[in-house]
């Protein structure tokens, strides 16, 4: 097998992994799941609220 057959073929496995990315990422039942996790960055409900032991630990 010469050097340009292997050339081609790295090449045709890359553009379908390519492919099967952008499916993967665009598909429609995805769409909710990477709305949420956009929004994670701008949610601070995960954060325990401070309570006044938590808040005397933490002070000096």
């Amino acid at each position: 097998m010469s050097l340009s057959l292997w050339h081609s073929i790295a090449t045709i496995v890359a553009m379908a992994a390519f492919f099967a990315v952008c499916w993967w990422a665009y598909s429609p039942k995805n769409r909710q799941r990477f709305e949420e996790d956009a929004k994670l960055v701008f949610n601070d409900d995960l954060r325990p609220p401070a309570t006044s032991e938590t808040e005397s630990r933490e002070k000096p």
